[in-house]
């Protein structure tokens, strides 16, 4: 990836959570495999399909005694001082008459990611974006139901939430002096509305800004490998809650919560593999998740993991 950003080569690039598993494609192999790419920038498939179904949409969640497992153990690690926050996530089995194909035409997110018959992704949330010289992370941490009363005030004002977003600030911030100077927080506690067919969501998510070093200016693989993995879906301090998260979750993420982006030959766009449908042995599974503190309580973790499992639909939005 340093090769090809040097030489100004565009290039698609799917990393999986641990970055052990990294592909990249230029544009006309996108094409040739058949991956469909909805990006700002990046537009890898024809004019959209009508599809003329109303989604059938049914879940099943492991019963709260089960997921209690690993929350309790991500307890007892608060409890230790081992982390600050761990970010827990689970994986759901869906019911849908959709096919992947079929539920990435349907939805609507600011990047979408078809992996042909494996996994499709709609995620919200930024990770990195690179322009000129000025390198940006978008941290995105704390939900809550925008039907509830005076929901954006309470998610600003919630303590946990609270706790939530201002630790993954922080991590990000750090992460990004590791290749920026002049790191700031330009924008903080924004709130966005996702509309979806289950129910409608705010989110509240942040923007950290500096100036790539210029060791890593054109260097596009060096620098995501100092950023990884993203700290909006692990956690902090992040080598221990990695050790936590593999303790904690029953089976590894795979791509999900990695990273997808697209180089154009000079400015980078890229996103956390969040919002997650992948097909196992003919089954789908949605993953799902949200970070834990020593202030979380185990019913409202559980209810937001189920609040997560959702697509938006293009029409609603």
């Amino acid at each position: 990836m340093d090769l090809w950003s040097s030489k100004g080569l565009p290039f698609l690039f799917i990393i999986d959570f641990l970055a052990e598993k990294i592909e990249f494609y230029s544009q006309k192999q996108i094409v040739e495999k058949g991956i469909l790419v909805n990006f700002e920038h990046l537009k890898t498939y024809p004019p959209r399909k009508n599809i003329h179904k109303t989604m059938d949409w049914e879940t099943f969640p492991e019963q709260i005694e089960a997921y209690s497992k690993g929350f309790n153990v991500i307890q007892n690690h608060l409890k230790k001082g081992n982390s600050y926050l761990v970010n827990y996530t689970q994986k759901t089995e869906i019911k849908t008459n959709l096919n992947l194909e079929e539920i990435f035409y349907s939805s609507y997110a600011k990047y979408k990611i078809l992996y042909p018959e494996r996994w499709v992704c709609f995620s919200p949330e930024t990770f990195i974006k690179i322009r000129d010289s000025e390198i940006s992370a978008f941290p995105m941490k704390g939900t809550i139901e925008a039907s509830i009363k005076n929901a954006k005030n309470l998610l600003v004002e919630n303590p946990k939430e609270k706790a939530e977003h201002y630790t993954v600030v922080d991590l990000l911030r750090n992460d990004l002096s590791r290749v920026a100077r002049k790191v700031r927080v330009k924008k903080f506690q924004n709130i966005d509305l996702i509309k979806t067919s289950q129910k409608n969501l705010y989110a509240m998510s942040s923007e950290i800004t500096g100036t790539l070093r210029s060791n890593y200016r054109g260097k596009i693989g060096s620098t995501l490998r100092e950023m990884l993995p993203a700290g909006s879906i692990l956690g902090a301090p992040k080598e221990k809650t990695l050790e936590i998260v593999k303790e904690a979750e029953e089976e590894p993420r795979g791509f999900y919560t990695g990273v997808a982006g697209w180089y154009d030959g000079k400015n980078l766009d890229s996103c956390v593999l969040i919002r997650f449908l992948e097909k196992e042995r003919n089954k789908i599974f949605f993953r799902s998740g949200g970070g834990i503190t020593h202030q979380s309580l185990l019913k409202d973790e559980y209810e937001e993991m189920k609040n997560k499992i959702y697509v938006p639909i293009a029409g609603e939005h």
